[in-house]
């Protein structure tokens, strides 16, 4: 009878390590829906993952899960890319392009030209136009994103050329 109520006193222990160990920081990576472009863009997008910087807008590069040179990271989940995304359906909305559309600007950063889209909360996605391949950055938190666009525009005009993407 004494090991059943050692076995009582077990569980329970156990189960507070489990959720604890479930619950803690170790597990803050970020996580990325891998894009499924055809093999020209698949290869423009390896030269991108190639190009791309270590550092931007002062986070080291920590790419998402699952591992992929169509996903990059900076900053755990602050900065997220994913190169040979679909073109989204406010690029070709005739209300963004008037600017009659408060969810969505187009605009340029140092010869990159992006939509830039407001998500939930303080999140910004912004994907690039007038390239032979789409590239999408989520930034999130409220960071400033003018310096995440710079420094992610020579890795995009070198990797990425200009054209239409299909």
């Amino acid at each position: 009878m004494n090991s059943f109520r050692h076995r009582h006193t077990v569980l329970p222990a156990l189960a507070v390590v489990i959720t604890a160990a479930g619950c803690s920081s170790a597990d803050d990576s970020a996580s990325a829906a891998v894009p499924s472009p055809d093999a020209k863009v698949t290869k423009l997008c390896q030269n991108l993952d190639k190009a791309l910087p270590a550092a931007v807008d002062g986070e080291s590069r920590a790419d998402p899960e699952p591992a992929s040179e169509l996903t990059a990271g900076w900053g755990g989940v602050a900065i997220i890319l994913r190169c040979g995304v679909e073109r989204p359906p406010k690029m070709a909305d005739p209300n963004v392009a008037n600017g009659r559309d408060a969810d969505a600007v187009p605009g340029g950063v140092n010869g990159v030209d992006w939509l830039m889209e407001k998500r939930d909360g303080d999140t910004y996605r912004f994907t690039t136009a007038n390239r032979e391949a789409y590239v999408e950055v989520e930034v999130t938190d409220g960071r400033d994103s003018t310096g995440v666009l710079i420094d992610l525009a020579p890795a995009v005009k070198k990797a990425i050329p200009e054209g239409i993407a299909f």
